[in-house]
């Protein structure tokens, strides 16, 4: 059953963003500035304050400001002086990555730890609410010549000109439409928690965000909220708990065992912990194609990767940017051409951090930071459009 008032209108070009996360606010956003009828459908029932931390680099960054955030993110961000890299028992530095004031003249924007939910609602700011539509669970997408419909888990129904699909690791588009193939469990988990900084009695960690490298296993530790809260989060072997959940509790004192014999700075910052969450790490290997004629894929769906560069939201915030250029470069009656050149602009990059994020040692040598956080998607050169095949058939 079609629900009409859920129908884009005609008009401009209509299309149907699938996720409100970052990347799909982000998209709507930049689409919406070019002139194009965007409508933003959410499986959530309700926007919640995630009890999160993220990392916005300057390649982030630089969308993020150009969108106009950034002095409203700097209000609740939390600076770091560097990035430092230290062994888990002695606390020696392997490596310190130069932030601060120093970012921006290195790399043209500022390093920002955020909380998520702060970033998530400064995001939603961009758009109006009335293109929101929550408790939209995607059930079945149908692609035809001049059209997507999208059924939805209440028995409604909607069409558009063209969809873009921002809804993660676990997209049902991708599922359904370009492989069918399960994200993969890496037999690993993340314990995270956000808890105010108050509760280290006067004794909070090293004003650098850290990552203590052990053996198997690591633990990042920074400040967000504007230094007024602590995040930290680990990446552990676990081969038995597969729960990808933000809300799902993790038990603190199993938490503390898995990082006995801990530098004292860790340690001080697990005991005063009072809670934390339990994530399984998930990843996936670079997809063959990321679009068809009126469907595209964003972020997660289409280059999902684990969280050890910090990269995953920051390739999605570049994902929009060059997507809407590539759109407004060719207009809308070249769509397939301005996916195709969207995915041939952005693969190479996501596929390299990808490959590097899996390998797990990024910053904990010297080594080159200039090729992830010098990008910038407003001017990144974008390639020469190539003719593509004719589209489905009704």
């Amino acid at each position: 059953m079609s629900n009409a008032s859920d129908t884009p209108s005609k008009g401009p070009a209509s299309v149907a963003v699938i996720g409100a996360g970052i990347g799909g606010l982000a998209v709507a956003t930049c689409l919406r500035r070019i002139g194009v009828d965007v409508t933003i459908y959410e499986q959530a029932p309700q926007f919640s304050r995630v009890g999160a931390g993220i990392q916005m680099g300057p390649n982030a960054m630089q969308v993020l400001s150009r969108l106009g955030l950034r002095e409203r993110l700097g209000s609740v961000a939390y600076t770091p002086p560097a990035l430092a890299n230290r062994e888990w028992d002695t606390g020696e530095v392997t490596f310190s990555l130069p932030m601060g004031d120093r970012a921006e003249e290195t790399y043209g924007a500022p390093y920002f730890l955020l909380h998520r939910g702060d970033l998530h609602e400064a995001l939603t700011t961009l758009v109006p609410s009335d293109i929101v539509r929550l408790d939209r669970r995607v059930t079945a997408i149908r692609e035809l010549a001049d059209r997507v419909t999208l059924d939805f888990q209440d028995g409604s129904s909607v069409t558009a000109d063209a969809v873009i699909a921002a809804d993660g690791v676990h997209s049902i588009v991708r599922q359904q439409m370009f492989s069918a193939d399960d994200a993969v469990f890496t037999k690993r988990v993340a314990y995270r928690t956000v808890f105010p900084t108050s509760l280290m009695d006067g004794n909070p960690p090293d004003v650098a965000s850290t990552k203590w490298w052990g053996l198997d296993r690591h633990i990042v530790i920074y400040f967000v909220s504007a230094g007024r809260e602590i995040y930290f989060t680990t990446s552990v072997p676990d081969e038995e708990w597969t729960t990808e959940s933000w809300s799902a509790q993790g038990d603190v004192a199993e938490l503390r065992e898995a990082f006995a014999g801990f530098h004292p700075e860790v340690q001080a910052v697990l005991t005063a912990c009072p809670s934390v969450h339990k994530w399984a790490i998930y990843d996936r290997d670079p997809l063959e194609t990321w679009h068809s004629d009126r469907v595209v894929l964003l972020g997660d769906a289409c280059h999902p990767m684990t969280p050890y560069m910090a990269q995953g939201a920051a390739t999605a915030l570049e994902d929009a940017v060059v997507l809407s250029r590539c759109i407004e470069q060719l207009g809308f009656g070249r769509l397939p051409e301005a996916f195709a050149m969207y995915e041939s602009a952005r693969k190479p990059r996501t596929s390299r951090i990808q490959s590097e994020s899996r390998s797990n040692h990024w910053l904990r040598r010297p080594q080159d930071t200039h090729w992830v956080y010098d990008y910038n998607a407003w001017s990144v050169p974008l390639p020469t459009p190539e003719p593509v095949s004719a589209g489905r058939e009704d």
